[in-house]
């Protein structure tokens, strides 16, 4: 019997995050993580196509794996300070870069007393990085669940879009949440959407800002990037620039993939498919559909 389509909620492909209580090591994590990614993805293909007998078997599997507890611990554990951590390091150092934050914390642009607006999508922590800086950057943390005070609970996707200037935000933080995503459809819906949060070009606190400022810091897992079949680094910056965003830096480690951009106009419209861009053994199939 099929199943009718409907549009998916983040909060199905990126499950919350909970407090471990036993350290596991990396190895481990990595395999968890791993093995419930590709059972998420099974499960999700499995309801599009309408298949519910498949789907309420790989959901027993992710149960009898460990399901979403066991993942939250693997997950946490990966922000750890000594396996990588905090994303939030590499934003405030291109902040600091660009003259908007400087080494000590301190603003280095816009008026006394007025700090810049920043929304952290798919929040961990209120002491990482990018919250140090306090006096220059006010921060608004949402999370699908919230893993304390500091944090709202709530989904990107049904987040209530401003309707001035003045509920918009400067910055944009949206690292290791697109590839939650569980559709690429949904991923390109939610990209489009950022652009709704963001102040708009040319209006910020002065002319220092104005040059640099909205901008987005984004991150993902570098095999989505430099791994899969479907996409690679020339087709996201030609979706980005299409969304009116500009890229100011970029970096690389051996697992992730940093983007800084700047928002310099407003959106244009793109089109693009799930197109096998190369292959080999061992590719993921990752992508963003733009319709």
């Amino acid at each position: 019997m099929a199943v009718k389509k409907r549009q998916k909620a983040l909060a199905s492909g990126r499950p919350p995050v909970s407090r471990p209580k036993d350290r596991m090591t990396s190895e481990r994590s990595r395999t968890i993580i791993r093995t419930h990614h590709t059972l998420q993805k099974d499960h999700a293909a499995a309801v599009k196509r309408g298949d519910t007998i498949t789907a309420d078997k790989i959901m027993r599997e992710i149960d009898q794996n460990g399901g979403i507890k066991l993942y939250q611990a693997a997950s946490k554990q990966g922000q750890a300070k000594d396996r990588g951590g905090d994303s939030s390091k590499v934003l405030v150092d291109w902040l600091h870069q660009s003259h908007i934050v400087n080494t000590k914390g301190r603003g280095q642009t816009g008026t006394p007393g007025t700090r810049l607006r920043c929304l952290e999508v798919g929040a961990l922590s209120t002491t990482n990085e990018i919250s140090k800086f306090s006096s220059t950057v006010q921060m608004m943390r949402i999370d699908l669940n919230s893993q304390g005070p500091g944090i709202e609970k709530q989904d990107f996707m049904e987040r209530p879009v401003p309707v001035d200037n003045e509920g918009r935000f400067d910055i944009i933080s949206l690292s290791l949440v697109l590839n939650y995503v569980p559709d690429a459809t949904g991923r390109g819906e939610m990209l489009k959407r950022l652009t709704k949060f963001l102040r708009l070009p040319g209006e910020q606190h002065n002319e220092a800002s104005s040059g640099f400022l909205p901008c987005l810091f984004f991150v993902l897992p570098l095999p989505c990037t430099e791994n899969s079949r479907y996409f690679d680094e020339p087709l996201l910056l030609q979706i980005m620039t299409s969304l009116g965003f500009t890229m100011r830096y970029s970096k690389n480690t051996s697992k992730l993939c940093y983007f800084l951009f700047s928002w310099k106009q407003t959106p244009s419209s793109i089109k693009v498919e799930k197109k096998k861009l190369r292959d080999g053994p061992g590719m993921n199939n990752f992508s963003i559909v733009m319709e």
